[in-house]
């Protein structure tokens, strides 16, 4: 038995927080909040059923293909539409009227064609013209309803009927539509070299119309064009992107290798390293501000704001404005780095401590570093299912009509109608020019009244499911490196296989522990995507009161979320070592990250600082030697850089992959010291550096921190 002394004073002072005979990950340990673990497995079958169910009654075609007035499908294989891919508008300036903002549906009849009209006519015009040339009758009828052939009938009883439109202008494809071919030259807009044109019914009007009845096309055809020029940069390039992503793994990887060797060295190196670079930065950012300053020809007048958004980058790099933000911006984060350092200088020791033995424990357990793998996957699963389960809900129903009139104050406006039957009832009388016209898919039964039910269950379970993921992670790590911390003769103590065992472990005993924990986080963060959804709403509203409560609750809820996931980490890593409950494990983690705030506000948070820091690092220095690649600025192998209309769409894919990859590897790394870190704290709770508790830690944890185990413990240990 063990003696009084072997014994921490705060064991007969206080109740005990953990058992002082700890050694260890418990391997004895039975199933955790099993009630969350049916719900979870019962709401899995559900989702599957879900999906099943979504998709019988959906059909993606609906999204994929345009739809015309009666409903079908343009392009459609096995149809007479399927080579007429393209939505044809017969009056596209209906589509200025408000009840497109309502229907999403333009009041005019839509016609599936072939191709976009080439050319300003009107079917006035085509009549006089037929009788010299029957060729004007065979363009203009592709545009007509199928099946109508009378170019003799009167414009009047044709443009009643609906059997052709009253006029035609030049157009191209976008998006499967039909959209005027607007051209701006010398700073006006025209349609086939035309500022105006006659609409068929005896007025001249503006290309001003035909852009406004297509508000915001001009826009989207330019991204478009943005578009496929970004295309063709990835297609010329994906070579060489690939291989800046590939050195940043081995860079990544050698990184966290050399970590266990010189953690000092490199961690310090990182530290002057980023100071250098942001240093340089706002240098390099003074001299080009000075140098654009004194040119004589440059308008030191021009801001950012007069020239707008521009997708040529090199336009804001030729404004001394935009170099002066850069200077500001990298002064105030150098400044922050230098405060941080100046008074934190002996907590980075400990900190660095910290991550040599993190280094360690990865150096024997290099599985573990494989292991976002496994979870890339598991993710990429979770969205692909949520993404199809959605279309195919959104495609779900019959098609649906609706009264479409031009007249804002007709009172049949917007009520659902039979194409059939339409032209019997009343309503063409009382609301001249309404049309019965496809709205959207949907539905009169039980389900598809419950389609945005469903789409919000489909979202939940998908938070729900992505973080359970990202939970199996963390508790599977955490298991492995906990039984790395515990184990007293490294590497002779450290059980075989210790990733597979943590995650048979997790998966066996904790999948409601770890459900539980996604379920709060995933909840909250519904609530965060409401309030985005409702904030987006409110935008143009004038309550400001409404307004400056959304944002509080936005605020609040952000907190909210970041505190939990804080929570839900530390309680899996008690999980993983202790096997209990979440609340159980959560409360745990609580009181003894509060028992040592200190530490924990220091401590970890220099940890992930250093860490980011590092992030920082490889990723900025991959992102330069691809600056330096893309702009031919590498003499050996300047011929090789292939031809790129934005040079920055493979440099911003090469930084931003490389972060995430960084991200990645360093994420182990992080879960790894900060599950040595909660082990260290329990080992300086439950044991006293006696033969019958000796401390577990690190030699250089213990000489930072004055402690030291007796020479009879001492006799166990290997040296480290």
């Amino acid at each position: 038995m063990a003696r009084k002394t072997d014994i921490p004073p705060s064991y007969y002072g206080e109740p005990r927080k953990f058992d002082p005979n700890f050694r260890g990950p418990v391997h004895d340990r039975g199933c955790t909040d099993v009630v969350c673990c049916v719900i979870f497995v019962i709401v899995i079958l559900g989702y599957i059923a879900l999906g099943t169910v979504a998709w019988i009654h959906g059909d993606p075609r609906k999204v994929v293909y345009p739809t015309d007035s009666h409903g079908e499908f343009c392009g459609q294989q096995g149809t007479a539409n399927q080579n007429k891919a393209i939505l044809f508008y017969f009056n596209i300036l209906q589509c200025a009227n408000p009840a497109v903002l309502i229907n999403l549906q333009c009041p005019t009849t839509q016609l599936c064609v072939s191709k976009c009209p080439d050319r300003f006519a009107t079917y006035l015009d085509m009549q006089y013209n037929y009788r010299k040339n029957k060729s004007y009758w065979e363009y203009y009828k592709q545009f007509c309803k199928p099946g109508f052939d009378n170019p003799t009938k009167s414009v009047a009883q044709v443009l009643r009927d609906e059997d052709c439109p009253s006029m035609i202008v030049p157009s191209r494809p976008f998006l499967q539509r039909c959209f005027p071919d607007f051209i701006t030259r010398n700073g006006t807009l025209t349609v086939a070299n035309k500022t105006n044109f006659k609409d068929g019914l005896g007025k001249m009007r503006s290309v001003i119309d035909l852009r406004d009845a297509a508000n915001g096309i001009t826009s989207l055809l330019d991204a478009k064009e943005v578009g496929m020029k970004i295309f063709e940069d990835y297609a010329s390039s994906w070579y060489w992107i690939l291989i800046g992503l590939v050195i940043t793994m081995v860079v990544s990887l050698a990184f966290i290798l050399l970590l266990r060797f010189t953690a000092g060295v490199l961690l310090w190196l990182i530290i002057f390293g980023v100071v250098a670079v942001v240093g340089y930065g706002i240098w390099h950012c003074y001299w080009e501000f000075s140098t654009l300053k004194g040119k004589p020809h440059v308008d030191g007048d021009v801001t950012i704001s007069d020239i707008g958004f521009q997708t040529d980058f090199r336009l804001y790099l030729q404004l001394s404005q935009t170099w002066l933000i850069f200077m500001i911006s990298l002064s105030v984060i150098e400044a922050a780095i230098l405060i941080i350092l100046v008074f934190l200088r002996r907590r980075v020791r400990i900190a660095i401590a910290l991550l040599k033995e993190g280094s360690r424990a990865i150096g024997y357990i290099m599985s573990t570093l494989f292991y976002p793998i496994l979870t890339f996957v598991l993710l990429a699963i979770c969205i692909a299912y949520w993404a199809v389960t959605a279309v195919f809900l959104a495609s779900s129903g019959d098609a649906v009509y609706k009264v479409m009139s031009t007249q804002d104050k007709c009172i049949y406006a917007n009520i659902t109608c039979d194409p059939e039957t339409f032209s019997q009832t009343n309503v063409t009388k009382l609301c001249p020019g309404s049309q019965c016209t496809f709205a959207f898919y949907g539905g009169e039964s039980l389900y598809h009244r419950y389609i945005l039910v469903l789409q919000l269950c489909n979202l939940l379970v998908f938070l729900w499911l992505v973080n359970f993921t990202m939970a199996l992670g963390q508790c599977t790590l955490a298991g492995a490196f906990a039984s790395y911390y515990w184990a007293l003769k490294k590497p002779q103590d450290i059980p075989d296989c210790p990733l597979f065992s943590s995650f048979s472990r997790a998966i066996r005993y904790h999948t409601g522990s770890l459900a539980f924990g996604s379920l709060i986080l995933a909840v909250v963060q519904m609530f965060r995507i409401i309030l985005e959804y409702l904030d987006l709403k409110l935008k143009g509203a004038h309550n400001a009161f409404a307004r400056f409560l959304i944002c509080c609750l936005k605020c609040c809820f952000w907190c909210l979320e970041h505190f939990i996931k804080f929570m839900n980490r530390n309680a899996y890593i008690m999980i993983a070592i202790y096997g209990k409950t979440f609340c159980t494990s959560a409360k745990d983690a609580f009181f003894l990250l509060m028992r040592n705030v200190v530490r924990v506000a220091v401590l970890d948070k220099v940890t992930d600082f250093l860490l980011f820091l590092g992030k920082v690092l490889i990723s900025g220095s991959v992102g330069v030697l691809a600056f330096f690649f893309f702009t031919r600025r590498i003499p050996v192998i300047q011929e090789e850089v292939p031809s790129l209309n934005y040079y920055w769409v493979p440099l911003l894919t090469v930084i931003f992959g490389s972060y995430l990859i960084a991200h990645g590897f360093f994420n182990v790394y992080a879960m790894c010291v900060d599950t040595l870190f909660l082990c260290f704290l329990v080992d300086l709770e439950v044991n006293t550096g006696s033969a019958a508790r000796p401390f577990y830690m690190s030699s250089t944890l213990k000489h930072i921190l004055n402690k030291k185990n007796s020479k009879k413990a001492s006799k166990g240990q290997t040296r480290r």
